[in-house]
């Protein structure tokens, strides 16, 4: 485009006639394999100009105080349970809360009977509506029958804890078995708590056996005598298999200053229930802020961030990751940091020629020394770093001109 509108602004300028019109015309085809190249070279030094300046523009928009990725090791996405705003003065220390119960490392003593599953039934068949105990069985026991009538009558398969099957087979079923059972799970190390409700009628007919579902749970029909099976099926990992859960338990905590979206957060601190803990950024940062070394013993990882100043002003999130138990939760706290409020003291002044009497309680101003601390080598380089750059892509653009001039004054003699 650029080198039609010459074209035309030339033969606007400067009419000709036709032969001469001709005579330019088979200089010009004679020359056109020369500014071909020449053409082709200049939009090369265009192109490789224009990827130097991309580069520079993101090796200067990727420079961060610390820069380290916030979430991009959790392949999962953590669920956003709370959003808290927190107002916190100068100069004083800011507690942002971040607790959970489920976080707790219990270490597992009693030979893995954190797993545990237990039958019920709630029967009204001798008038009592009472809730029964029947059997249970933990991970790493042999299962128990609570009554001497049910010994060898009921079950559970032994492989439970295996491959997730924790069906009760009722032998010679009665009309006293009729009843709501209840298949209970419990996995006291993750705090979760999973229950399935089945009804059990019985009758004396073979063909009204059935089963079906009331809307509320499902119901089977058991021929009297028979023998029946309650299906309660979980293949969740958390009940077939163990995992070393210190390993997989962490918690990150993020920084955002203000304006900065959440996947360009800065991480603070990594800690892990193995008592692995992790802190990133400058010194002064890991000082300032901590988590307590009984985190995962009290389930409290609040933040604590001490002396706050304006520039600790941004958005944090507590990341509480369980991976064994399947907890991924997320905290966001508003952080503002605010100026003290100062006290007015009022002096009454009595009309006689005495001077007040110096008040002990009031604060007398000390002299202010401005101390100037010397700019960090690092400052230094990266100062220079951006100068550096500056005077390479003044350099770029200059060769740019040169040649765009260069090739101008080519195209304005050839046409002569």
């Amino acid at each position: 485009m650029r080198r039609q509108r010459s074209k035309t602004e030339g033969n606007r300028i400067n009419p000709v006639s036709g032969r001469q019109l001709e005579e330019c015309q088979t200089k010009e085809g004679t020359a056109g394999s020369m500014r071909r190249k020449h053409g082709a070279a200049a939009g090369e030094m265009e192109q490789l100009a224009k990827l130097l300046l991309w580069q520079m523009v993101l090796q200067q928009s990727s420079v961060h105080l610390y820069s380290v990725p916030a979430d991009a090791s959790n392949p999962q996405d953590s669920v956003v349970v709370s959003v808290l705003n927190i107002s916190a003065a100068v100069g004083s220390q800011a507690v942002l809360p971040c607790k959970s119960y489920r976080m707790v490392w219990t270490q597992d003593r009693l030979n893995d009977r954190q797993r545990v599953v237990h039958w019920d039934v709630y029967s009204s068949y001798y008038g009592d509506n009472k809730m029964e105990r029947l059997c249970d069985m933990y991970s790493a026991g042999a299962q128990r029958v609570y009554s001497s009538y049910n010994q060898g009558r009921i079950f559970m398969p032994q492989n439970a804890f295996t491959d997730g099957n924790f069906s009760l087979v009722i032998k010679d079923v009665a009309e006293s078995d009729a009843g709501t059972y209840s298949c209970n799970l419990h996995h006291h190390y993750c705090h979760l708590y999973e229950t399935v409700k089945i009804r059990l009628d019985i009758t004396k007919k073979a063909e009204d056996a059935n089963q079906y579902w009331d809307g509320e749970m499902p119901v089977i029909v058991a021929l009297q005598g028979s023998t029946v099976m309650l299906p309660c099926v979980n293949h969740n990992h958390i009940w077939t298999e163990r995992h070393s859960e210190e390993e997989q338990q962490v918690v990150h905590w993020d920084r955002q200053p203000p304006g900065v979206p959440h996947d360009r957060a800065d991480r603070l601190i990594d800690l892990y229930a193995s008592g692995e803990r992790r802190s990133y950024g400058p010194l002064f940062i890991r000082q300032k802020m901590n988590i307590t070394d009984t985190a995962f013993a009290l389930g409290d990882f609040s933040l604590r961030i001490s002396e706050l100043e304006s520039a600790d002003e941004g958005t944090y999130s507590c990341h509480l990751h369980h991976h064994y138990c399947g907890l991924h939760e997320r905290r966001i706290y508003q952080v503002f940091v605010t100026e003290p409020v100062r006290e007015k003291k009022v002096v009454n002044l009595t009309t006689h020629n005495v001077a007040p009497a110096v008040d002990p309680n009031v604060v007398r101003g000390h002299n202010v020394i401005n101390v100037i601390i010397p700019e960090s080598r690092l400052h230094f380089f990266q100062q220079l770093g951006y100068i550096l750059a500056t005077l390479l892509l003044f350099v770029v653009i200059l060769i740019i001109v040169v040649l765009i001039t260069r090739k101008r004054r080519q195209r304005g003699r050839m046409s002569i």
